[in-house]
């Protein structure tokens, strides 16, 4: 398996934290990293203090080494957003630390990344390995055929945050894109599953797709190296019935004043009264001061009657502990363990 080879502190199964804006920081991304997953930080739109998120990491990393690492590039990702990120400002952070990877997403057009992969490979001598999260078969396919990146990120319509508005699940995403990446000669990219992934069973059910490693997000949020609020954390903990709970929509983003998406990409969260006072996905000024209160209370923003965002994907029903990240994956991978013992042959 190539994520094997090139970052050789990985244990199988293989798990990836994905790059939550603002959430997955220095903490969470090494924490993953040492339980012997992929931590990703993310640098999201403001790449303006990516240098001391990385220094911090660094820090972290010296003083307590992860096992197996190499020493030539520091053992974790980094995600950008790309519609917001400066370019200029993230390469000179990725050239000073070296990441073993960095994960591309949402540019305002597929071949904005060409300059990004080229950029990046050539200031870190190729040592950082080009990640692209992808919604599509077809953004898989220009993806591969601009940047022929290392790994490509294939995102479900389950996941929480950001995605494609229209799209497929994982369960039929995967293998088409899979399938159509091999047709057009891309067999050699790596490919990671995305969206709606908290526990063991749908660990296992990606990896049958063909999945070298799985990424998750919303399991994370329940992590006590999240940089998260306590109540966003207890609303999480709280969802159920996924899937009814949470909905893709641009409400959250006019409200938190985000507004710089690609059209076609909403964000998951889970369902609060922000979204139900905005009839059609329309925000009055009203819900804005609304919202702009809620925020005055803190944690309490985000009580049963709470009006701040809180994205998650539709595995958040699944989510009823708070653990650190290393217990976390150590339990996943019992329990895909437990799912091989009992499948036959």
């Amino acid at each position: 398996m190539y994520l094997q080879k090139d970052y050789p502190w990985v244990e199988s199964p293989i798990i990836i934290g994905a790059p939550m804006r603002l959430i997955s920081l220095a903490p969470l991304a090494v924490a993953v990293s040492r339980a012997g997953g992929i931590g990703f930080l993310s640098a999201g739109t403001d790449v303006n203090d990516l240098e001391a998120h990385l220094q911090e990491a660094s820090e972290l990393i010296e003083q307590e080494p992860i096992e197996g690492a190499s020493t030539s590039t520091l053992p974790m990702g980094v995600g950008f957003i790309n519609w917001g990120a400066d370019l200029n400002i993230s390469l000179q952070a990725v050239k000073r630390f070296r990441p073993a990877a960095v994960w591309f997403f949402a540019p305002h057009k597929n071949s904005d990344l060409v300059q990004w992969t080229h950029a990046m490979r050539e200031a870190t001598e190729g040592e950082t390995k080009i990640w692209i999260q992808v919604g599509s078969v077809q953004d898989a396919l220009d993806a591969a055929k601009l940047c022929n990146p290392e790994v490509l990120v294939v995102q479900g319509s389950d996941a929480g945050g950001h995605g494609l508005e229209r799209g497929a699940g994982i369960i039929s995403l995967f293998p088409e894109t899979a399938d159509a990446l091999k047709e057009a000669g891309f067999e050699h990219v790596s490919l990671v599953a995305a969206g709606g992934i908290a526990e063991g069973r749908g660990v296992s059910a990606c990896l049958v797709l063909g999945a070298e490693g799985v990424v998750m997000g919303t399991r994370f949020l329940a992590s006590t190296e999240a940089q998260i609020a306590k109540g966003y954390q207890n609303v999480v903990l709280r969802a159920r019935d996924g899937g009814v709970s949470t909905v893709r929509t641009k409400v959250y983003d006019i409200l938190r004043g985000t507004t710089g998406w690609p059209q076609r990409i909403g964000g998951r969260g889970i369902i609060n009264q922000s979204f139900l006072d905005a009839k059609d996905g329309n925000v009055t000024e009203e819900n804005k001061q609304a919202y702009a209160e809620a925020l005055k209370r803190g944690d309490l923003g985000w009580s049963e009657d709470g009006r701040l965002t809180a994205y998650a994907g539709t595995g958040v029903g699944m989510i009823d502990k708070l653990q650190p990240a290393r217990e976390i994956l150590e339990k996943i991978r019992r329990d895909v363990g437990e799912i091989n013992s009992r499948l036959p042959g």
